[in-house]
């Protein structure tokens, strides 16, 4: 079984109760579901909550919750936590509670690769950046990779540093810089695996969890994406997520209702 996990964290620091912020009438957690929904490749999609209010809340639009503990140490614990409640899921996949616009289509790519290569424990997708300022953000995480589409690193810090351009948007056009986009494919072994690895010193230092498979010697897959995904880490991206929703997918909602 391919299952789907959310995970669905109330006390974010930057943006408390984030899973039920309002986007269009709707909580996010349930935007974010009703997107994952749109899969092909997913026989299940559950959210993992923290929280008795979200629990209620998503149980309210019927989805299926589990409830985990509040001091599990990252989203992937808490994945762990429920998949080793659902003894026939074979393949996992992480999807952020706060992408509430992730594609259907962007899922079943970050898929595919454990579907034909059993070679292929975990996967994850990537998407070239075309502007400076996702380049220069440290909250858009970039990554290399071999020509294996392997990773190779993650960094908060723009990679590769292309040392004979000039502007920030030569560097750009002169190199190919790819933004993580951190939705995660694991085999059931692998996940369970890596919840029980110690925290690397690359991973502390960038703050960057994906490190901590590439230092104990894990091969990630990097899919490439034409897709985009909007994070919502913050109210200022909130305030986004509610335009872009006004933009997009109003007039569907409503048409949807009819």
């Amino acid at each position: 079984m391919i299952i789907g996990i959310i995970p669905a964290r109330f006390a974010s620091t930057r943006l408390m109760g984030k899973p039920l912020a309002d986007i269009g009438g709707k909580p996010m957690i349930q935007h974010t579901y009703n997107s994952a929904k749109k899969s092909k490749l997913l026989d299940k999609v559950v959210i993992a909550v923290d929280d008795e209010k979200v629990f209620k809340v998503v149980k309210s639009f019927g989805a299926e919750a589990f409830m985990t503990p509040q001091n599990c140490a990252s989203g992937s614990d808490r994945i762990a936590f429920v998949t080793e409640q659902i003894p026939d899921a074979t393949i996992i996949v992480n999807i952020q509670g706060d992408e509430p616009f992730i594609k259907g289509k962007m899922i079943d790519e970050a898929i595919e690769p454990l579907l034909f290569d059993k070679k292929v424990n975990l996967s994850t997708l990537a998407r070239r950046i075309t502007n400076v300022e996702e380049m220069k953000s440290p909250s858009v995480v970039k990554v290399v990779f071999d020509y294996k589409n392997f990773a190779l690193y993650f960094s908060r810090s723009p990679i590769p540093f292309v040392r004979e351009a000039k502007t920030n948007l030569a560097r750009i056009q002169t190199a190919e810089i790819y933004k993580h986009i951190g939705l995660y494919v694991y085999r059931r072994d692998t996940l369970l695996k890596f919840t029980g690895l110690r925290p690397t010193d690359l991973e502390q230092i960038e703050k960057l969890e994906q490190l901590r498979f590439l230092e104990h010697g894990y091969k990630m897959k990097i899919v490439l994406t034409e897709y985009d995904s909007l994070s919502v880490d913050t109210p200022k991206d909130l305030e986004l997520a509610r335009r872009f929703y006004d933009k997009h997918y109003k007039q569907q909602d409503r048409s949807s209702r009819k």
